[in-house]
């Protein structure tokens, strides 16, 4: 894909730098740092203008997936949606849960033998069952689970 397929604006820059460097040769080094000033403020204008296009077009999207129901929120920030984690969030979450489950198994087995390995290894599933299932949410809600009803 070649640069100008992916940034509209692209030709136009191309076109003010070739401008900027004409004026260069015509007015001579003096003026450098004004053409050099210029264009770079051109730049930046595109550059602010492109990343805001950017976000409020991610801040759409965002907003249609929460509207429809088709995508979690990320930040945990409902707490009456069941599975309030993101995608890395949870893949976080089972990826520390088995680095950790390494030194807890050999803790499990040097103290216990088999039936240690087995109750540690119990133990990670539930946690992780748990969290898959999407937790407690008197705990997300800072109530007590009498007060939440789960």
């Amino acid at each position: 894909m070649s640069m100008d397929a992916r940034d509209p604006d692209l030709p136009d820059l191309k076109k003010e730098l070739d401008a900027a460097l004409q004026t260069h040769k015509e007015l001579g080094a003096e003026y450098e740092s004004e053409l050099v000033d210029s264009f770079m403020d051109k730049v930046e204008q595109r550059f602010n203008d492109t990343a805001d296009r950017h976000v409020r077009r991610q801040l759409a999207e965002q907003q249609m997936a929460a509207a429809r129901g088709t995508r979690p929120y990320a930040t945990g920030a409902d707490p009456d949606q069941p599975h309030g984690m993101g995608i890395g969030e949870r893949f976080a979450f089972v990826g520390v849960s088995l680095v950790l489950a390494i030194p807890l198994s050999a803790i499990g087995v040097v103290n216990e033998g088999m039936p240690g390995l087995l109750v540690t290894w119990a133990g990670i599933f539930g946690v992780n069952a748990v969290h898959a299932a999407g937790g407690f949410s008197w705990l997300r809600r800072g109530k007590g689970p009498e007060e939440s009803g789960d």
